[in-house]
């Protein structure tokens, strides 16, 4: 997928429609139970305020961090069997490395305990929609529910709507969408500069192999939950990371 990478606001607000993301999301979670909600709060928490000056000064839509750096942030679209999602996250953590999952909230309404999962980790979890359908091409009404209605899902388990919007179906939001995700209390659109193209279950070796490719410092890879290719490529991607000095961090780490 080609990649849109404008640097300020103005360029966002001017640009045309997201590129619309090819591949579905793996679909599926059994009923884990629920989880304790989280008392809900107006005031802004550590997971949904600005990390520091440096944050705010990012441009609306983010694709990557700062290329002289030896951080990359590994970024999932979350959605997918609980199972796969478990093991993905146990196995970034075994290796020290911090992710970022950006929920659908229908998963999280079918998965609640996924979302303490993930933050207990010391991952990264923000929104990636309520429904996961093609936002950009939604009106105004639907695709500011779509944001909200996800965010209500993440603020009532976590007490936070999380720092991190990413659009569904597409790899950037279009002006109104990037515009509602703001009012919605996202300062930035998390895109991406490295696609893993794991959706299209490839298989692990070709995973790795376009991952490795293309990441260098700085690179937000997206990748996704559901998918048993993933699981089995991350070891091998984290490894290799790891020999060239780079280090899987969360997103908000490493745009902090």
């Amino acid at each position: 997928m080609g990649q849109v990478t404008p640097t300020n606001r103005r360029d966002v607000l001017r640009a045309g429609a997201g590129l619309v993301a090819g591949g579905a999301m793996a679909t599926g979670c059994g009923n884990t139970g629920t989880a304790s909600a989280a008392p809900p709060t107006d005031t802004p928490t550590s997971a949904s305020a600005p990390a520091s000056a440096a944050a705010e000064r990012l441009p609306l839509q983010v694709t990557h961090g700062p290329r002289d750096g030896a951080n990359v942030a590994l970024t999932f679209h979350g959605q997918g069997d609980p199972a796969l999602a478990t093991q993905l996250l146990a196995t970034a953590e075994q290796h020290g490395a911090h992710l970022t999952v950006l929920a659908v909230g229908s998963w999280l309404d079918a998965c609640p305990t996924m979302a303490r999962r993930i933050l207990d980790g010391g991952h990264d979890l923000g929104n990636h929609t309520q429904r996961h359908i093609s936002i950009n091409a939604m009106a105004e009404a639907g695709a500011r529910k779509e944001i909200t209605d996800c965010a209500d899902r993440l603020r009532r388990l976590t007490g936070s709507i999380g720092r991190w919007f990413r659009p569904s179906r597409a790899a950037t939001a279009s002006p109104l969408v990037a515009r509602l995700a703001v009012a919605a209390g996202y300062p930035h659109v998390l895109s991406y500069d490295v696609d893993s193209l794991d959706y299209t279950s490839p298989g692990a070796p070709a995973i790795t192999r376009k991952v490795l490719a293309e990441v260098r410092g700085g690179s937000v890879v997206s990748m996704h939950l559901g998918y048993p290719d993933t699981v089995a490529a991350l070891p091998v991607v984290l490894q290799e990371l790891h020999r060239r000095g780079l280090r899987a961090v969360t997103t908000t780490e490493l745009l902090s």
